[in-house]
């Protein structure tokens, strides 16, 4: 199957600190592809250059070098025309939301503005706007109320219905759920899911905990310092990592039960001194 989004030996960088300080190479050499439908699950933690990647993809960052190409068309140096047509089929849903949301606007302007902006009629905009808000399962009410009147949760709904205004193709996940309690991510998550299963959207999703990303990606593709470690399917990056990196970060994630957390633990730690003396 033909990528949907591939990304080909990108390499970003940003200036240093200071007039004569070199440039700091943020992203070296990574490469990625999701397919149609797919989710792709990136994690790695605070400055590995996981959300630099959803940025380059998004047109956020400058690229220094490598392509990125998005149903086989290159964007990696597109004009800001072709980032506003792009705009029907990428899409992104960002880490807070309570700054992601105007909060001078009812919620039902929030989703017409993408709409409108697209040449959809009012009338059309206005149905478009309840088909969005029972997919997220938002009463339709929430149209002409604030984003402050909102839990958490109801806002990173209203976010994600915002995304899928103009039926996208992907939608980036910058860390989604990261701001929510346990419970609501849980909530949110299966709404991603169902949400992927009747669109056939793709994700990039992006997180620093590899228990969230496990219960959603179809594959996985764990980031440390710029670089791409470990690539595979969920099952086989979460359960048979070959990473150290990985593994770390398998052990980082919380397991209520302490008995259980302690065997994995020890069993990670066997198999690594295994195939140190191998």
């Amino acid at each position: 199957m033909t990528p949907l989004l591939d990304v080909r030996d990108l390499h970003v960088s940003f200036p240093g600190r200071g007039l004569r300080a070199p440039r700091v190479e943020v992203l070296r050499g990574v490469s990625l592809d999701i397919r149609p439908g797919e989710t792709l699950g990136l994690v790695g933690e605070s400055g590995s250059g996981k959300t630099t990647i959803g940025r380059a993809v998004l047109g956020l960052v400058p690229v220094a070098s490598g392509t990125i190409s998005f149903d086989g068309r290159r964007i990696d140096h597109a004009t800001r025309r072709h980032r506003r047509r792009l705009s029907r089929e990428l899409q992104v849903v960002f880490q807070d939301p309570y700054t992601s949301l105007n909060p001078a606007l009812p919620v039902g302007e929030t989703l017409a503005e993408p709409l409108i902006a697209q040449g959809v009629g009012k009338d059309a905009a206005r149905r478009r706007i309840a088909e969005l808000l029972d997919r997220v399962r938002m009463p339709r009410t929430a149209a002409g109320r604030l984003p402050r009147e909102f839990s958490g949760g109801q806002r990173q709904r209203i976010a994600i219905a915002r995304a899928l205004a103009l039926q996208p193709k992907l939608i980036v996940c910058d860390e989604p759920v990261s701001a929510l309690d346990l419970t609501t991510q849980g909530a949110v998550l299966e709404l991603l899911t169902e949400i992927q299963e009747s669109t056939g959207v793709a994700y990039l999703f992006i997180s620093h905990d590899l228990t969230v990303v496990r219960h959603l990606s179809h594959r996985v593709a764990v980031i440390h310092h710029g670089e791409i470690v470990e690539h595979g399917d969920t099952a086989e990056v979460t359960e048979h990592p070959r990473d150290p990196y990985t593994r770390k970060l398998l052990l980082a994630a919380p397991v209520v039960d302490p008995a259980r957390q302690r065997a994995r633990r020890e069993a990670f730690d066997r198999e690594f001194r295994e195939q140190a003396v191998a």
